[in-house]
């Protein structure tokens, strides 16, 4: 259950629809094709999502949770096809496989329970010890990677302009986050409070890089998605949470479109309200207070943003401005008027979003 109302899981992807939309467009039919099938079925899955919040899932028996503060693995093939979850190929405690897919699908959802957890004491995606699951191999060509509101789910990508999903140990964890965020703000996914959504999978997707790989703030490269665009396109990553709008720069994807600040919030009607877009704002905060203090980027920076994520007051609909309050207020209980509260507010100041 949430902090804050009603229990609505939504369909999340990785790979924004605008930029499906540029590729569907596309002449090249090697491009074209997987990018509308790619979205023909994220709008099944959508929609799939939202008639069985509605009129409920059938019966099953409820997953066995796992030993307190221990992962509860298991990863399905789904062999191309479309139907969840696919063959059992690896459970909790078995050794690697010969399908590198799969190790990377379970080392990503073991690096995302290892971050809550020892950073911030969270046992699973719901504190409870919810099993983590996940389905490889979706689809032909699926050009992305979603979390449904049960699991994760992985596609090969196309090999023209996406690789396997499962390559960025950040989109494995911007996934699984939506999942946290579902069980506790639960943040409405439309307008400002689905960007805030996005940027916290973002935010948290990164930490959960840095922290595999043992980086400080300065040494992270703070991009979303690194490693998942093919060797042709004219780019580095979906996202940059230090730099919002210079991820890519394609004659195909065209020019990644995120702000930075609020002087150039995108109005738009489309991916929700522009969830996808809009997100940089509160990225390139986290990322200037993150930078501000130094240091491991979990630790106060990523706890401030924890602690507001988790702790009850953030409401469904929260905009920009209820986000920013919460996480003065947050810095200031936790740290009191010291070097993280200063990096707080600034860094609201430097993106244009008004604290309250």
């Amino acid at each position: 259950m949430t902090t804050n109302g009603g229990f609505e899981p939504v369909f999340c992807t990785i790979v924004p629809p605008h930029v499906l939309d540029k590729l569907a467009q596309h002449e090249d039919p090697a491009l074209a094709g997987p990018a509308r099938r790619t979205l023909e079925r994220d709008a099944y899955e959508r929609t799939h999502r939202r008639l069985t919040t509605v009129i409920g899932a059938p019966s099953v028996a409820p997953p066995a949770a796992a030993a307190p503060n221990q992962p509860h693995r298991t990863i399905y093939d789904c062999r191309h096809h479309t139907e969840l979850p696919g063959k059992k190929v690896r459970a909790e405690g078995e050794d690697p496989v010969k399908d590198v897919t799969v190790n990377r699908a379970h080392d990503g959802l073991g690096a995302t329970f290892e971050l809550y957890l020892n950073a911030y004491q969270r046992d699973s995606i719901d504190g409870s010890g919810l099993p983590l699951d996940a389905s490889v191999h979706y689809d032909k060509e699926y050009n992305n990677a979603f979390w449904n509101g049960e699991q994760m789910v992985f596609g090969d990508g196309d090999n023209e302009i996406f690789l396997d999903f499962t390559i960025p140990i950040d989109v494995i964890g911007h996934e699984l986050t939506h999942g946290v965020t579902q069980y506790t703000a639960n943040l409405t996914y439309f307008g400002q409070s689905g960007a805030l959504n996005e940027s916290l999978s973002d935010v948290f997707g990164s930490l959960i890089k840095q922290y595999s790989l043992g980086q400080t703030a300065a040494e992270a490269d703070w991009l979303i998605g690194a490693g998942l665009l093919a060797p042709r396109v004219t780019g580095t990553a979906l996202r940059s949470m230090k730099a919002p709008g210079t991820a890519y720069d394609d004659d195909v994807l065209g020019k990644d479109p995120q702000p930075a600040t609020m002087d150039d919030f995108v109005h738009t009607g489309r991916d929700n309200g522009g969830v996808h877009i809009n997100s940089g704002i509160p990225n390139h905060a986290f990322y200037l207070a993150a930078t501000a203090l130094g240091g491991n980027a979990w630790e106060r920076a990523g706890q401030v943003w924890y602690d507001v994520l988790t702790g009850g007051e953030l409401q469904q609909r929260a905009v920009f401005a209820d986000f920013a309050t919460l996480t003065v207020t947050a810095a200031r209980a936790r740290y009191g008027e010291g070097e993280e509260l200063q990096a707080v507010l600034k860094a609201w100041e430097q993106v244009g979003v008004r604290t309250l």
